[in-house]
């Protein structure tokens, strides 16, 4: 373990940071030299970068919102916040080329770009069993209260990349129940399907839209088999379209699946209105067909969806979009305690 501080322009105060190997990983965790004392139960914070950066890059947003949670916070529970390297970034990066674009002249791209996410999903999923045992496994964790530290809330933030991984990781891990997902798309297919009109790929027939698009050579079958088994729209649709408002057979047919995948979750999805690379429109289908599902036929399940788009913004994390995930993170932590 590592010990390294960091430090953030402006008036933002920096928090601790320690450099863990969990799991064979390099994972940078922030905010353990300030956990209380008398802390027994402590909310960790997951953060995925965006394609081309690296954990180093999530500093800024760990300072930010630690700072602001230490604020407001409670003796009885701390907030951490825990940053990876994505799968080829950073201290994993093993092939430049293949974190590249289909412009940049990666054949490849829908295939490497899905890869790290998923990876991401679990690499996260895995690092959620084993960090505990690492952090607050050894007798000198032990508070003052006499019991030990548990991690019992997981959250997750997500930029780009790190947006879609955050989506997948909502749909796929029970023990994250929050998620600000900054600049992501919940619909991978549609996507990679408008990133390869605008690419002027030879395997996209604009005739039909991209119809033929999935399942060609730059969209093989075996990735759209992978969309249906991790992306929030493969998963419910697959590759059909979804259909809005939803009849009440889909409704039967998709309440077995949110109810195993999302019950309980709280999602805050941020948007740039101006985003060319993650267009809104890619995944609004699907929010509207959520955020719907979440108010009406699906009350049951419980689900918070706040969908917020900024006119302005472009592929960013802008000033507006920091301020609303800072409220997400801290009110999400604070509800862990009713």
């Amino acid at each position: 373990m590592a010990e390294t501080s960091t430090s953030t322009p402006g008036a933002v105060p920096s928090v601790s940071r320690a450099t863990w190997t969990v799991s064979g990983l390099q994972v940078d965790v922030y905010g353990l030299a300030e956990l209380p004392a008398g802390a027994s139960k402590v909310s960790c914070l997951w953060l995925h970068h965006g394609r081309l950066r690296s954990k180093g890059d999530m500093a800024p947003v760990a300072n930010r919102i630690l700072s602001a949670y230490h604020g407001k916070s409670s003796p009885g529970r701390g907030l951490i916040a825990v940053a990876l390297d994505q799968r080829n970034h950073g201290s994993r990066l093993v092939d430049r080329r293949a974190n590249e674009s289909w412009v940049d002249g990666n054949e490849t791209h829908a295939q490497d770009m899905f890869g790290f996410v998923t990876g991401t999903v679990m690499d996260t999923m895995n690092l959620i069993d084993m960090i505990e045992s690492h952090l607050f496994g050894g007798d000198a964790h032990v508070t003052n209260g006499g019991g030990r530290r548990r991690i019992d809330q997981n959250l997750v933030l997500g930029i780009s990349l790190g947006g879609h991984s955050a989506w997948q990781l909502l749909f796929a891990d029970p023990r994250v129940t929050a998620g600000v997902i900054v600049i992501g798309c919940p619909d991978y297919m549609s996507l990679l399907k408008n990133r390869a009109r605008l690419s002027q790929l030879k395997g996209f027939n604009a005739p039909d839209y991209g119809a033929s698009f999935i399942g060609s050579k730059d969209f093989p079958d075996a990735l759209v088999n992978a969309c249906k088994k991790y992306d929030p729209k493969g998963i419910l649709f697959g590759t059909e379209e979804i259909a809005f408002p939803t009849t009440a057979e889909e409704q039967r047919r998709l309440t077995p699946l949110l109810k195993s995948r999302v019950s309980g979750k709280r999602f805050q999805i941020l948007s740039g209105g101006a985003d060319q690379l993650v267009p809104y429109d890619m995944g609004e289908p699907f929010i509207r067909f959520f955020k719907a599902a979440a108010v009406d036929w699906f009350k049951e399940g419980n689900i918070y969806v706040e969908d917020n788009v900024y006119p302005t913004a472009g592929h960013e994390y802008s000033s507006e979009m920091r301020n609303d995930a800072e409220r997400f993170i801290i009110d999400s932590v604070a509800l862990a305690n009713i």
